[in-house]
């Protein structure tokens, strides 16, 4: 079951954002980890937003334990993300084949 995710990180910044993307072995505008669709980052008053699309709960569940909580941790990020899981429906996407 497709699933978008909702990851509102509260005192956080996009410099450690970009820390983490970094020590991730991501890159602006690249490719995700292993079941990601897509992922859209905004800054918000308080931190920033992230809302990710994932082939399933379970893809998202194993990269948040195995890599996401870690790395948050080493670059400082102050607090947990407050995350909510959404089942969806229908998405579109662009062809880049």
């Amino acid at each position: 079951m497709t699933v978008a995710v909702e990851l509102e990180f509260t005192g956080s910044t996009l410099e450690q954002y970009d820390q983490a993307l970094a020590k991730m072995g991501f890159v602006h505008g690249g490719s995700g980890g292993p079941g990601l669709l897509f992922h859209l980052v905004r800054k918000t008053d308080t931190g920033f937003h992230v809302t990710d699309v994932w082939e399933s709960p379970e893809q998202f569940q194993s990269f948040a334990e195995s890599t996401l909580g870690p790395v948050g941790m080493e670059v400082g990020m102050p607090n947990q993300p407050t995350i909510e899981v959404h089942e969806i429906y229908n998405y579109l996407a662009q062809d880049r084949s």
